[in-house]
């Protein structure tokens, strides 16, 4: 079936294939054969009709979205084996089947040669995030590899691709099993995963390793966490021995989630505070200092359309915080935005600097965890840009 439904580009438009980049774009597509639907396997070819790849087809700029560069045969045993490798990968790295970790992301997308799928594993939940029909439709496929993978360890598969229709309700998206939240371990501290209610698949894995560095320099300092969500770094801080640690965030569900897991991991309740507060009028009106500012905040350009708006608000919100440090303190300061590159943001980080007038040095460059690999040939999956910086 998938050699009857051919994707032939133009002449001198498979450079970007031939280097293994896993997209292909309309503009390069010569014709269409064999009528495929959305989301169904396509094979690709060169202008001589000479195989290059298969993948899922699309409607959009990009009009397939590659799975393999090599032509196999394409059934339920080959996605197994797919997640298989994933979770080989992991274990090889030392992420899964740790005694201090029991959460990680199985499947990252093009990182993991599976583009438009991602899965998070939570303590025998794994929450599976769709995002392309190709995907959506092995859902069933891909649960039964989960339970080949984890056996009796695995508690529930569940959906939370994107609902555009709105009327899926919760308990109908478990494709195995069920369960309320979860708890987690993550570097020996203890979070639960609302994975229905919360945001994402539930909680943010990609900074875990970038989270040890609030452990390591929060000792004796005051610390805001801004954009908290569920307190993560908040926990980090007061684990690293932070004087006081105030949490910031806009959702009042996200900070009684914080104030749990700081109880759960044992602290004392008086040395943390919460805000409910827009975390760029809070900076901006608030009369308190710290000595270590985390800036987390969500995506501030999710296309390349309004990169330059969001340019300017990483200057607004980094001079914001930078005016907010005491002398020589630090400031823990992100990007999730796949528009904004390293060198965008590093500028804008530069622009903040010279508004304040205060002196900044870049002390650590901080990217997304191992269990969110970059394919080298797609660029386009380093989406998480970090800086430590010392302000004086």
């Amino acid at each position: 079936m998938q050699k009857s439904r051919i994707i032939l580009l133009k002449q001198g438009k498979d450079a970007a294939i031939r280097r293994f980049h896993p997209w292909i774009f309309s503009g390069a597509i010569d014709r269409i054969e064999g009528a495929p639907g959305v989301g169904d396997i396509v094979r690709i070819v060169d202008s001589s009709r000479n195989f290059l790849a298969l993948g899922h087809y699309l409607k959009g700029d990009i009009a397939v979205k590659i799975f393999s560069f090599e032509e196999v045969t394409v059934d339920d045993t080959y996605w197994y084996e797919r997640l298989r490798q994933c979770y080989r990968r992991r274990c090889s790295l030392g992420i899964a089947e740790q005694e201090r970790q029991s959460a990680y992301r199985l499947v990252f997308s093009e990182g993991d040669g599976l583009p438009g799928l991602v899965i998070d594993y939570y303590n025998g939940v794994a929450v599976i995030q769709a995002s392309s029909k190709g995907m959506q439709s092995l859902l069933p496929v891909f649960t039964e590899g989960l339970k080949s993978i984890y056996g009796s360890n695995l508690l529930a598969v569940y959906d939370k691709s994107d609902d555009k229709e709105g009327g899926i309700p919760p308990d109908r998206r478990f494709l195995y099993g069920s369960s309320e939240r979860i708890a987690i371990l993550e570097n020996g501290n203890q979070f639960f995963v609302d994975f229905i209610n919360g945001q994402k698949t539930g909680f943010y894995l990609d900074q875990r390793l970038n989270r040890l560095f609030a452990h390591y320099y929060a000792k004796g300092r005051v610390v805001l966490n801004a954009f908290c969500y569920s307190g993560a770094f908040s926990v980090y801080a007061l684990r690293g021995g932070a004087k006081l640690v105030h949490s910031v965030d806009i959702s009042k569900k996200a900070l009684d989630w914080t104030s749990e897991h700081v109880v759960l991991n044992g602290f004392d309740p008086s040395i943390h505070e919460t805000f409910a507060a827009d975390v760029k009028d809070y900076l901006v009106t608030t009369r308190n200092t710290y000595d270590l500012i985390i800036l987390d905040p969500p995506a501030f350009a999710k296309t390349h359309r309004v990169s330059n708006n969001a340019l300017h608000a990483y200057i607004h919100i980094n001079a914001a915080a930078m005016n907010r440090i005491n002398q020589g303190g630090l400031l823990f300061t992100f990007s999730c935005s796949q528009a904004i590159s390293r060198e965008m943001f590093r500028a804008a980080i530069q622009s903040a600097a010279i508004e304040t007038g205060r002196r900044v040095t870049v002390l650590h460059q901080l990217v997304q965890g191992p269990d969110h690999p970059v394919n080298a040939c797609h660029p386009e999956g380093d989406y998480l840009k970090g800086l430590i910086l010392m302000v004086e």
